[in-house]
């Protein structure tokens, strides 16, 4: 029998951090629990936050002014977090082996500085409480009648049922990691209001001044990867456009918000990849075919098929060569560079332009339609909702981990403790 197509007390969809606390919670009380994950593993988001060094929570623990964070949604949580508040979070991590300490405006963190620590928490909590792990386990659709879900349909066939079920498959941020805005879908299905998100988008600024040199160039297909400390933290294929001090166009504004949390914990490195879809061999080809078919004529005049004419002034001085130069006599050097410069064309991020003017509101389920004390739908009796689904605003500093915790531990204990 497969393992999927067992009934189970509790079906947790989504293993980030809301559904790891969720699972594991209703583990602890005794619940058979599967968390279905349609990663490879678990807690993809959870390993690349604060710049890998997780931000655990804030540990401001004046409940009031805790709330005031999450502005309008504060007075729906205070429930919640009468349940399990900022030091809770803080002695779960401590008490299971892992030291935390408190940094500027009240940030935690572990002490080791790896956000794997405290994804192994969490993978212990769950492993103790003998909850099954499904990875690799998309959910397809969802069955429900009556106001009552009965049912996930897994892609690849496997059914699975349980009395209870727990969604935290977060909101639409990173979707490389998962978070592609499935539960939004599936919610929205079954009688809920979801409230369309809209981040704070804002154009960046570089350090490196020869990017006005572009401005007005736009490219309609470009990979914009954000590092910080070499580490890759996020990438996104998409609308760029230069400007006179940096960047803008959808996948800039896009990876925005993103950028402007990691330029808390240090440099910030965005790298262009102008050619997404040509791997090196094929630029190279096209570089020696455009060479050799303007064998006579310079550089600058060659680049055309590959780049927007007004963008090649730039490149040419990034892989330092000198515009005039004739196609018959760039060395492999030269050419090899100029490839570099195409897939991977480095800038350090200097800041965010009016981020005082940015809107950041959340998106996600409307609050009148969950009991707060409990986590439940009030449109769908047997459904649970945590996490980023929620349309709950919150500013950077550990507050969005510690919504996770906060409402993965109440509507795990809930649905555990259910009649």
């Amino acid at each position: 029998m497969h393992a999927a197509d067992q009934e189970y007390d509790i079906a947790v969809v989504g293993g980030g951090p809301a559904g790891m606390m969720a699972a594991g919670r209703a583990a602890q009380l005794g619940k058979r629990v599967v968390l279905i994950e349609k990663n490879r593993g678990l807690g993809k988001k959870l390993l690349i936050t604060g710049g890998g060094r997780c931000n655990v929570t804030n540990a401001e623990f004046d409940t009031r002014k805790l709330l005031a964070k999450f502005k309008d949604g504060g007075k729906f949580l205070a429930s919640p977090f009468s349940q399990w508040a900022a030091e809770d979070s803080i002695r779960f991590f401590n008490e299971r082996g892992m030291p935390t300490k408190i940094e500027a405006e009240k940030r935690v963190f572990p002490e080791s500085n790896t956000a794997q620590s405290v994804y192994d928490v969490l993978t212990n909590f769950l492993v103790s409480g003998k909850v099954t792990i499904m990875t690799d386990a998309a959910v397809k659709s969802v069955q429900a009648e009556n106001g009552r879900i009965t049912g996930l349909q897994l892609k690849g066939g496997a059914a699975v049922r349980a009395k209870r079920y727990i969604f935290a498959t977060g909101g639409t941020s990173h979707p490389e990691t998962g978070s592609t805005g499935d539960g939004y879908v599936w919610l929205t299905a079954l009688g809920h209001t979801v409230n369309s998100a809209n981040a704070a988008l804002v154009p960046l600024a570089v350090k490196d001044m020869r990017i006005k040199r572009a401005a007005g160039v736009a490219i309609q297909s470009a990979k914009i990867t954000v590092l910080q400390n070499e580490t890759k933290q996020s990438s996104l294929v998409g609308k760029i456009l230069f400007t006179h001090v940096g960047l803008s166009g959808p996948a800039t504004l896009n990876m925005s918000r993103e950028i402007g949390e990691l330029l808390k914990y240090g440099d910030v490195d965005i790298e262009l990849d102008l050619l997404p879809s040509s791997g090196y061999e094929k630029v190279n080809a096209a570089l020696l075919e455009s060479f050799a078919t303007h064998a006579n004529k310079k550089i600058r005049n060659a680049l055309s098929p590959l780049l927007p004419p007004a963008l090649v002034p730039l490149i040419l001085e990034i892989a330092e060569i000198a515009e005039d130069t004739p196609c018959n006599s760039v060395t492999r050097e030269e050419r090899v560079k100029l490839t570099k410069t195409l897939k991977h064309l480095r800038f350090q991020v200097d800041h965010l332009l009016g981020m005082d003017k940015a809107v950041v509101t959340a998106g996600g389920v409307a609050l009148t339609e969950v009991d707060f004390k409990t986590m439940r739908s009030l449109k769908c009796e047997n459904l649970y909702i945590v996490g980023d689904l929620l349309d709950i605003d919150r500013p950077s500093g550990g507050y969005s981990l510690q919504l996770c915790w906060t409402t993965g531990f109440v509507a795990g204990t809930a649905a555990a403790t259910a009649q």
